[in-house]
């Protein structure tokens, strides 16, 4: 796992503002990518963001150790050099199992500002897509998240009779207790993981809802699907309805709703003004223009705070969840080291069997020149089964080193087991006359 590294930002250690510095348009990110990859000299790599977290798997050159990526990351999707530490201050870097191990917690929603929640696997895939899509994806990282994804699926199925909370049931109880029993209309705005499982949520409770989106057709499918009305996004910022309160989850880096929408919005709400949750990274809606409007804006930052009380909780029923992932931690650990080193183990292998087979040419030759045919083909079979052998302890040895031992030993070792042949094509000879192991020429 040595190769694998990532650099990440997220609501644990920094502020949503910082988050949405890092952030790429979704529309934008699979032309990024090849730019990414070329920018952190890598053979695959992989961009996830959301409301909450930025992050950059990646997978190094010839299986060569990842190493602290930090510097390149903010210089490829910041457009600048950091500057007096910036890098290392705001973004954190994992590298080999610690950073497989990551991206597993977040995949299972374990590093999630809700703990549990589940939309986090869902945007992994749909970003794992674009990735392949625009052949930055490889086998490696493709194993890794397909691995992650897995056992995101176990772990929704071992939650399968517990509804896991998410921050989209915090903003649908915030709004409930805003209209505090009495009716008024949601509009959603965006469709997404977070404003569909909203949706559901207020549906259930009898609120009206209205989905806006810039796609038509998205939009119609929600509202068909909660019994509600749909309106194109242009329209809306035109012409407002009277509105309780908006939840916005909308992709891009621009103000869905600027200052002249936003007063529009307060003008239509009458007496009472709306409340505004945005999911938005950055903001989805004005946070000036709302204030000026008078409408109250509940943002990821107000939202995160509210989801650390229950986070305790949460992690204590999830442990079965951490000792799974451990578990499954150790078998990939196995398996890459083991496929890091297969061609190796391989040529290893094939040394082994050629210098038997070459023994037992020689023999032939010259001491057991007078054997028929049969008994030669017998003593090059015996020569080849002893080979194999005698290789067997070695290579189990080396797969059993590569998933624990660092890739230095185990580099040190192919470098001098390799086997050299003499000029006359016979295996090297060490000072007892014995085949020997030495250096590469």
């Amino acid at each position: 796992m040595h190769q694998i590294g990532v650099v990440g930002v997220s609501y644990r250690h920094a502020g949503v503002d910082e988050v949405a510095r890092f952030s790429l348009p979704k529309a934008d990110v699979a032309a990024r990518l090849p730019h990414l990859k070329a920018a952190l000299g890598v053979s695959e790599v992989f961009y996830v963001g959301t409301c909450n977290r930025v992050e950059v798997l990646y997978s190094t050159l010839d299986g060569a150790p990842a190493g602290d990526a930090r510097r390149e990351v903010f210089r490829a999707l910041i457009g600048r050099e950091p500057r007096d530490g910036e890098a290392t201050r705001i973004l954190r870097a994992w590298t080999g199992e610690a950073a497989v191990e990551h991206l597993f917690l977040v995949a299972c929603g374990l590093d999630s500002a809700q703990t549990g929640e589940q939309e986090i696997a869902a945007q992994i895939r749909g970003a794992w897509e674009i990735a392949r899509g625009a052949e930055a994806c490889g086998p490696t990282l493709d194993k890794l998240v397909g691995e992650a994804l897995s056992m995101a699926s176990r772990v929704h199925r071992l939650e399968a009779n517990v509804r896991s909370p998410s921050l989209a049931d915090l903003a649908g109880d915030r709004v409930l207790r805003h209209f505090a029993g009495k009716q008024a209309r949601v509009a959603l705005v965006g469709v997404s993981p977070m404003t569909r499982r909203c949706a559901l949520a207020l549906h259930q409770a009898g609120i009206a809802l209205l989905i806006v989106n810039r796609t038509a057709q998205a939009a119609e499918e929600l509202a068909l699907a909660v019994n509600g009305r749909s309106m194109p996004l242009d329209h809306f910022r035109e012409d407002p309805p009277e509105l309780g309160a908006l939840l916005l989850a909308a992709g891009g880096g621009e103000h869905v709703l600027d200052a002249a929408a936003l007063a529009k919005i307060a003008a239509a709400a009458g007496t009472r003004s709306p409340l505004l949750i945005d999911f938005g990274v950055p903001p989805n809606a004005d946070p000036q223009g709302a204030r000026a409007a008078g409408i109250e804006r509940v943002g990821m930052d107000e939202l995160i705070q509210a989801a650390q009380e229950r986070r305790l909780a949460q992690l204590m029923r999830l442990a079965p969840v951490r000792a799974a992932i451990d578990e499954r931690l150790a078998r990939l650990r196995g398996e890459l080291a083991t496929r890091a080193i297969g061609r190796r183990l391989a040529d290893l292998r094939e040394s082994f069997e050629q210098i038997a087979a070459e023994e037992a040419n020689r023999a032939i030759a010259e001491e057991f020149r007078g054997l028929d045919e049969s008994q030669r083909e017998l003593l090059q079979r015996f020569a080849s089964t002893v080979a194999r052998r005698l290789a067997h302890l070695p290579l189990a040895g080396l797969r059993a080193a590569a998933a624990h031992a660092s890739s230095d030993a185990v580099d040190a070792f192919f470098r001098e087991a390799r086997l050299r042949r003499s000029a006359n094509g016979s295996a090297a000879s060490g000072p007892a006359g014995k085949v020997s192991d030495v250096h590469d020429e």
